[in-house]
């Protein structure tokens, strides 16, 4: 049996994860075209080093490159992450119904997409720091010490966030309904 060139491996292994980089680097940057500019440089970044990727989980390595390559680049540039929320960029259905929903009516399609609306608006206004944990958890469904290995901190920090993280989401989302 042949050996994978490194190549091969590198699609095997970390391309797999492609949507789950772009999906947390969209909750950082909070825009489509920085989530896009980030993720290349990450899997630029990602390809470059592969050769010091000792196994493991994949998915867990390359978050943790496309984290480090966004907080890399606010160090560089002086810039503080970014603050508005872009609807289309964190809509659930992309604007268009999704398939479980298809039967639905009108009425209720619309209280759905507003409800997700507004759920994504609350995570967005979260501080970063208990954004990109309440994410990996919550959206990306990793594990607390996956987790912690792509924010670089202890197991506890990860659940104090976490808890803090979704308290604060629940408060946000408690205002809105009142």
């Amino acid at each position: 049996m042949a050996v994978p060139t490194p190549e091969e491996r590198f699609r095997e292994v970390i391309l797999p994860h492609l949507n789950s980089a772009f999906n947390l680097a969209c909750w950082l940057t909070r825009n489509r075209p920085d989530a896009q500019d980030l993720v290349q440089e990450a899997m630029l970044r990602a390809f470059r080093f592969f050769a010091g990727f000792r196994g493991g989980d994949g998915r867990v390595w390359l978050l943790c490159i496309v984290r480090n390559t966004f907080y890399t680049g606010c160090r560089a540039d002086g810039a503080r992450p970014k603050t508005e929320f872009d609807e289309a960029l964190h809509s659930v259905d992309g604007g268009d119904a999704q398939p479980d929903r298809v039967h639905e009516s009108p009425e209720a399609l619309l209280m759905h997409k507003d409800c997700d609306r507004i759920v994504h608006a609350a995570l967005a206004a979260l501080p970063l720091e208990f954004r990109e944990v309440v994410v990996l958890r919550d959206l990306e469904e990793l594990s607390y010490k996956e987790i912690a290995a792509i924010v670089d901190i202890p197991i506890g920090t990860v659940m104090s966030r976490l808890g803090r993280g979704r308290k604060l989401l629940a408060q946000r989302l408690g205002a809105e309904g009142a």
